[in-house]
């Protein structure tokens, strides 16, 4: 599988000079399957431009649209997805806060006036119901993806809800994505810490919320965010082969989050850990 990095910001699109490195885009996603499926994770501003690239590609029409949760920097770029537009292309929409008709409603509504100048009957892909992962024992069989392949979630910690998921390929290897999610406060429904460390357990690449500082954590407690600690202490924990640390606070430049990167790796030098790791920078790819 190959997982490419289309925004990595959380809460609000950030442009500008202080956020070149690593990205402005909100949260999205690219899996590309080891039969070349497509599934998109969020539908984040970065959305935007994955749209541009899929509508180039004649080869690329069905496409499954995986949400996490319908908070806005996770759907803000969908009325801007350029294959949504065009007849021929099969979106099936899957996940969400609860179940996908609902999720479908969510975006169908951020169009609706007086927010948007176009509502969504202008866009002429066929629009697919696919699983609900707020089903009990969910194994969540995405419905566009091969035999060999599988895609399990877990509840999120964070207001409202929300799921995340891991992906494992033909070959057994995994990528497990928890954006938007809280370790040390338990929201309604979510799970406790050591059922994260469960699900991540052994994956080649994890993809984790480290939205805060220690000291910014202290008064966005219940906000539904990680610290880079919370991250770092759970790829140890699960023993996973590689954490990118993503959902970048919209007030940390670049250079904010490079002084953060060299405070992390104090922070494991302290505790004598050993894991591979980093901060996610959009554009990056990622093979599993």
């Amino acid at each position: 599988m190959k997982l490419t990095i289309w925004g990595c910001r959380g809460s609000i699109t950030t442009p500008g000079i202080e956020t070149v490195r690593y990205g402005g885009e909100s949260t999205c996603f690219e899996i590309l399957t080891d039969e070349n499926e497509t599934i998109i994770v969020d539908a984040g501003s970065g959305i935007r431009r994955l749209g541009n690239e899929i509508a180039r590609d004649k080869t690329r029409r069905k496409i499954t649209l995986l949400l996490t949760h319908s908070h806005w920097d996770h759907l803000a770029g969908f009325p801007f997805f350029k294959p949504a537009f065009i007849p021929g292309f099969t979106i099936t929409v899957c996940g969400g806060d609860d179940s996908p008709v609902r999720v479908l409603e969510s975006l169908r509504h951020q169009m609706d006036p007086p927010y948007f100048p176009v509502d969504m009957g202008a866009m002429k892909a066929e629009f697919v119901i696919g699983c609900n992962c707020a089903e009990g024992c969910c194994d969540h069989r995405l419905p566009m993806i091969s035999p060999g392949h599988r895609c399990e979630s877990i509840a999120l910690n964070h207001p409202n809800g929300g799921y995340g998921y891991k992906f494992t390929g033909k070959t057994g290897r995994s990528i497990v994505l928890l954006t938007d999610n809280e370790l040390r406060y338990r929201h309604p429904g979510g799970p406790d810490r050591a059922a994260y460390v469960d699900f991540c357990r052994g994956a080649e690449l994890l993809i984790y919320d480290a939205q805060y500082t220690e000291k910014e954590y202290e008064r966005t407690i219940s906000w539904g965010h990680s610290t880079f600690r919370d991250a770092l202490d759970l790829g140890v924990d699960a023993g996973v082969k590689h954490l990118a640390m993503t959902h970048h606070d919209p007030d940390h430049s670049d250079d904010d989050l490079d002084r953060i990167a060299a405070e992390c790796a104090e922070y494991l030098a302290s505790k004598g850990a050993e894991l591979s790791w980093e901060l996610c920078r959009e554009g990056a790819e990622y093979f599993v």
